[in-house]
């Protein structure tokens, strides 16, 4: 009997597991790289204040094999709600089974309900899997640039 992902939003006693899961996330990208302690502060930053975000996890067979992070944000453009898709991750078992089509509808299916206008996200510009999937579901490469400051 095949088993059957259960979507949901991520509560406190998930970030271990949801720290381990973005241990792998950058232990792939070129400009990150693992922090536990880190990690699992910003993960429970966004637990504890939902105003500001939702993490969703994919379950299966009661262990967490994914997850997905929503930060909200306002676009002057549209007029509305938008949200930043971030840490879309699932475990190298899972990969291609799933999982990742699981958490990206519930999160654009909860965007919709809330009145969110837009989701953005940021992959590897070398991640052609990743851009793939991510226009499978329907998002389209953008034509910005990306800069970022880091602040003491």
């Amino acid at each position: 009997m095949p088993l059957i992902p259960a979507t949901r939003t991520a509560t406190k006693s998930d970030v271990p597991r949801c720290a381990e899961l973005l241990g792998i996330l950058f232990s792939q990208e070129h400009e990150f790289a693992a922090n536990t302690e880190a990690q699992s502060r910003a993960l429970s930053m966004v637990i504890g204040n939902p105003e500001i975000g939702r993490i969703f996890v994919c379950e299966i067979d009661g262990v967490i094999q994914g997850m997905v992070m929503l930060l909200f944000t306002v676009s002057t453009f549209l007029g509305q709600k938008a949200a930043l898709l971030e840490d879309m991750v699932v475990a190298p078992a899972w990969r291609g089974k799933g999982v990742g089509t699981n958490l990206i509808d519930y999160g654009v299916d909860f965007a919709r309900r809330e009145g969110f206008g837009r989701i953005t996200l940021l992959t590897d510009r070398d991640n052609e899997a990743a851009q793939q999937f991510y226009r499978s579901k329907g998002f389209l490469r953008s034509e910005m640039v990306v800069f970022r400051k880091l602040l003491d």
